[in-house]
């Protein structure tokens, strides 16, 4: 053919006999004759027969190797296509925002076989869109029958996904379990849900009222006596700040230091049919295990008239756990939001 062309053709490699056969583009200026216009290359053409490196038709006419030899080069697995945060990962990483109603499990992290976790929920879920052992870590790890508006965990997966179709397929195999992904994003290989993490929020709902509610049943911890409300707000006063939080913290905390920093407690009351909700809002950088429902449980004791608030801050100078006033159920905990340094939703 006298007219330049540039061919682009289909071939199995020799040279990679080790990998699996991938099919080659080749452009060339003059084609050999026994090459045809979108026929696979033989396999000669790829073949050299020296050191050289270079196929016998391209040795012996120079003037053939000035638009270059043929590009085999297969294609990397385990990379992903692009770069996220300027670091490129071995498998690209998902932030999900989970809300869920604890009441059906046995807390956020995954416990022994035939225990429903809510780890253990999403995880499964996971494993049916990408086959596999699956292992997400989240921003906090919630107790039996504790709720969350606004948990945040994250997980690896082998090949990249729109967000919107990650979490409408996740969602379609969470069903009809009460967990759903509300919010999904790629994020950095650096992002960790817990590590990240620079405050945690959580809200608890408690309802006076002398009749059983009905409709948040399993929502809400229900007393059957008002509380007084400027009460209670004296009695969190003593905790805001930094101290040693061993008398609200459970016996089986695994944290290292009882020594954390309580950024705010705010208390509100709402109407709530022939009764009314008290509603406490906590913000801390993290918390203990069960601290926010010992705090509650004992300022529900200021508020009904059997502590004095002073109580409050003597129970936490004790550093004693026998000091902490009764512990809360959980129906009325709920983990409502994570901040990170960058928003990974937004």
């Amino acid at each position: 053919m006298g007219a330049s062309a540039v061919i682009s053709a289909s071939a199995s490699c020799p040279l990679l006999r080790n990998r699996r056969r991938r099919h080659c583009d080749f452009k060339l200026a003059n084609h050999p004759p026994d090459i045809g216009l979108g026929h696979r290359c033989p396999g000669h053409i790829l073949k050299s027969t020296e050191n050289t490196g270079r196929p016998a038709w391209e040795r012996n006419n120079p003037s053939r190797r000035a638009s270059g030899r043929a590009l085999c080069l297969p294609k990397q697995r385990g990379l992903a296509s692009k770069t996220r945060g300027g670091v490129i990962g071995a498998m690209p990483r998902y932030a999900l925002n989970v809300e869920y109603g604890g009441g059906p499990f046995n807390g956020w992290q995954r416990q022994a076989e035939g225990q429903a976790t809510v780890q253990g929920a999403i995880e499964m879920a996971l494993s049916r869109l990408e086959p596999g052992r699956h292992t997400i870590a989240a921003a906090g790890r919630t107790d039996s029958g504790v709720h969350a508006t606004g948990q945040v965990a994250h997980c690896d997966l082998s090949k990249e996904w729109e967000p919107y179709r990650l979490m409408a397929a996740l969602n379609a195999h969470l069903r009809p379990l009460p967990v759903a992904i509300t919010a999904c994003a790629q994020v950095p290989d650096t992002f960790h849900a817990r590590f990240s993490a620079r405050e945690r929020r959580y809200l608890f709902r408690l309802v006076a009222r002398r009749a059983p509610v009905i409709h948040d049943k399993g929502l809400v911890w229900q007393v059957s006596h008002c509380l007084d409300l400027d009460a209670m707000r004296q009695g969190a006063a003593h905790l805001i700040g930094l101290h040693d939080f061993t008398t609200f913290r459970s016996s089986m905390c695994q944290a290292a230091s009882p020594v954390k920093t309580l950024d705010e407690i705010v208390i509100t009351q709402h109407e709530y049919p022939r009764g009314i909700e008290y509603r406490f809002a906590l913000r801390a950088r993290s918390f203990l295990h069960n601290q926010v429902r010992s705090i509650v449980g004992t300022l529900e004791r200021v508020g009904a008239g059997t502590w004095p608030h002073q109580r409050v801050a003597e129970a936490l100078d004790a550093c004693d756990r026998a000091a902490c006033g009764p512990v809360c159920p959980p129906q009325g905990l709920y983990l409502r939001g994570v901040t990170y340094p960058v928003d990974p939703f937004a």
